[in-house]
């Protein structure tokens, strides 16, 4: 194929694949007010909000939080979108998303977008936007700890949307366990144990809260955002450990690894949050850090059986990462998490990932909290992810390898959702 050809196969197979979002923090529709959806969830996302904070640091963080949140979208649509031009990643992706839904771009776009919106369907939306972003399933986060969350599942609340698939949320766990622990017991459960994690009977107990809610929610995996200090091994730790830094690895390494071994589920972690570095900002104020890899290495080696999904926040992890998956079948790094889901960062990510482990990673998940963000995640993360391949696929094309569309398509389809429905069984 010639270079010009190359191109266009590319962009096409980008462009018209049906993606497999393995993680958003989005619902399904029978989950009420819990799924976010509209200009003013957009404009109100915690990225934006730590961009309004320095665009404008006079403004306290009280006042801005006890604002109506229509105000708050009006206040940040005025500093970053009239007064500035919206040129952050962020602040584009809303742009994108208007685009997208026939709103012209400019000063008067919030108006025009409220007024579409209004009185629209969720039901409806959820159709527009799904086929605006071309995905074709997503993963939800879903957490048994939380309480609105959990009404609807014990309910049984509306059918199921065969497009939302669900994901076993850990986090309470393993960052708070005696917080998780008196929950369960209001449960109906019997998580025996200390402040330094449960003792054998209540590993029995945790394991048996985890294939209750496995039974009710039939996830494609078990997940959990952890710190960069995170350590797994229980039989591993030094003298000294903190009680919630002791209860963490013994959860993870009596209760979930054991049970995700034998029900089959792959582990999906999410490593490198430092929680509320400004607790003003409130979901705005977390950054980051650098985790141990070798810690992950050390866990692939260990549990050989176990599928690992692993993403980390620190941009120098990556190449470490990418390194350890060429020594573990078992793992597999995903996504361009959070604070490196930026266009600059995505090229590097997928070029290295691509270069060191060839089409065996699934390079982007949107994160997406507002169901319209998968709109702009996907369109620009598509956009870059093509030009890495492009770029590939020339080499392979200048050393005289033989090339097809319908093998470009086929790789590209790998990468969107085969990748992953292969680990995830979905």
């Amino acid at each position: 194929m010639a270079e010009k050809a190359i191109l266009a196969a590319v962009r096409k197979a980008v462009d018209s694949a049906r993606v497999v979002d393995m993680h958003t923090h989005i619902y399904e529709p029978r989950f009420g007010g819990l799924l976010l959806w509209g200009i003013d969830e957009l404009l109100t996302y915690h990225y934006l909000i730590a961009e309004l904070f320095r665009a404008r640091p006079d403004i306290a963080y009280e006042k801005f939080w006890n604002m109506p949140k229509p105000a708050q979208a009006e206040l940040v649509w005025k500093e970053l979108f009239v007064e500035r031009s919206p040129v952050s990643e962020a602040a584009r992706g809303v742009v994108t998303c208007l685009e997208a839904m026939g709103v012209k771009p400019g000063p008067k776009a919030l108006a025009e977008a409220r007024k579409m919106l209004a009185g629209c369907k969720v039901e409806d939306h959820v159709d527009r936007v799904f086929k605006l972003a071309g995905v074709e399933k997503v993963v939800m986060t879903n957490d048994p700890f939380d309480d609105a969350e959990r009404e609807v599942w014990l309910a049984g609340k509306g059918p199921r949307d065969d497009r939302f698939a669900a994901a076993l949320r850990i986090d309470a766990l393993l960052n708070d366990w005696p917080a998780a622990a008196a929950k369960m017991r209001a449960m109906g459960y019997e998580p025996s144990g200390g402040e330094s994690g449960p003792d054998a009977a209540g590993d029995k107990e945790v394991r048996r809260f985890l294939a209750d809610w496995k039974t009710r929610m039939k996830p494609a995996y078990l997940a959990a955002s952890l710190p960069p200090v995170f350590r797994w091994d229980a039989g591993d730790l030094p003298p000294g450990t903190p009680a919630r830094a002791a209860a963490q690895a013994r959860v993870f390494s009596r209760c979930l690894l054991p049970f995700a071994r034998d029900e089959g589920l792959p582990v999906a972690l999410m490593i490198g949050v430092r929680k509320s570095v400004n607790p003003a900002l409130k979901l705005a104020g977390d950054s980051l850090g650098r985790a141990c890899v070798e810690d992950i290495e050390a866990l692939c080696l260990q549990w050989p059986t176990v599928r690992f999904l692993v993403t980390m926040l620190s941009r120098e992890n990556q190449h470490h990462l990418c390194v350890a998956a060429r020594k573990f079948g078992n793992l597999t790094p995903f996504g361009c998490w959070w604070f490196l889901n930026d266009p600059s960062i995505i090229r590097e990510m997928t070029a290295e990932r691509i270069e060191l482990l060839g089409l065996s990673v699934i390079p982007q998940h949107s994160d997406a909290r507002v169901l319209d963000q998968l709109i702009y995640k996907w369109r620009h993360s598509r956009e870059v992810i093509g030009e890495v391949l492009a770029e590939k696929y020339a080499a392979l094309a200048k050393a005289k390898w033989p090339l097809s569309a319908a093998k470009i398509r086929e790789d590209v389809e790998r990468l969107f959702s085969r990748n992953f429905r292969e680990i995830a069984r979905i």
